[in-house]
């Protein structure tokens, strides 16, 4: 049995609560000098396009596409599921692929699984987990409508951070994900994944605020959800980042809809 639709008024409801939830007592509004464009102008995506050292993958005017190596998620999971072509596959409980609509805009993507991820198989479902649901919510969107995967695709031992020939590993089987789901836009949780994708020993403040680009896909680096938990301060900035995700992703589909 189908569920009703769920009006605007109900799903305004739910979003405002979610906000209420991470400690959001108002609503609040982004920040425009953060995200103005700067960094990610029309003018600039020509001319980085135009750049012969660019590798477009997924807009106008490409070069290269990267063709898929399997027809499907599924096919593809079952292909690499019993990966071990690093230490970590002798160790892990469970492979932790990835969650979410194969048809995917937006792409959530943090470092490795955790003690919770490990035993589930399932990516971001301890208490960051959690809490990035609800922030999902508070964006008006939902865990089956994004994806969510990480770096590594097994735990690393006592959660440490994944080292650098894991991450060389691993990368190949997010890089045939995104090419399989092709979204529009990529937001990396943690300066960990944000390093790694954009090969960047860069600190976190560095890297927020601003649109960076990972295989011709806009991309975001915020805080870990796992960062709210510990330091609550950070939730007033990692909304607004979420409000400039958002408003990035509502425009590219409205942008392709006209």
């Amino acid at each position: 049995m189908e569920e009703a639709p769920v009006s605007l008024q109900e799903m305004l409801r739910r979003a405002l609560t979610a906000q209420v939830e991470l400690g959001m007592g108002e609503m609040i509004v982004m920040r425009e000098e953060r995200y103005s464009g700067k960094e990610y102008s029309e003018e600039r995506i020509q001319m980085v396009k135009k750049s012969p050292e660019t590798v477009d993958l997924f807009g106008a005017d490409k070069k290269v596409e990267r063709v898929p190596q399997f027809d499907s998620l599924k096919a593809h999971y079952d292909a690499v599921c019993t990966c071990q072509l690093c230490p970590l596959g002798q160790t892990r409980t469970k492979f932790v692929y990835g969650v979410g609509s194969t048809k995917a805009d937006l792409i959530f993507i943090g470092e490795a699984p955790g003690r919770d991820e490990d035993l589930q198989g399932e990516p971001f479902v301890g208490r960051a987990g959690q809490l990035l649901d609800r922030i999902l919510v508070a964006m008006g969107l939902s865990r089956e409508e994004v994806y969510i995967g990480n770096i590594l695709k097994c735990r690393p031992p006592n959660n440490r951070d994944p080292l650098p020939d894991e991450a060389e590993k691993c990368l190949p089987h997010l890089l045939e994900q995104i090419t399989l789901i092709r979204p529009k836009l990529i937001c990396a949780l943690g300066r960990i994944a944000g390093q790694i994708l954009l090969k960047t020993t860069a600190p976190l403040g560095k890297l927020r605020g601003q649109w960076h680009e990972f295989e011709g896909v806009p991309l975001m680096v915020t805080y870990h959800p796992a960062a709210l938990l510990r330091f609550p301060g950070y939730k007033k900035d990692l909304w607004a980042d979420m409000q400039a995700l958002k408003k990035r992703l509502d425009e590219l589909r409205m942008s392709q809809n006209t």
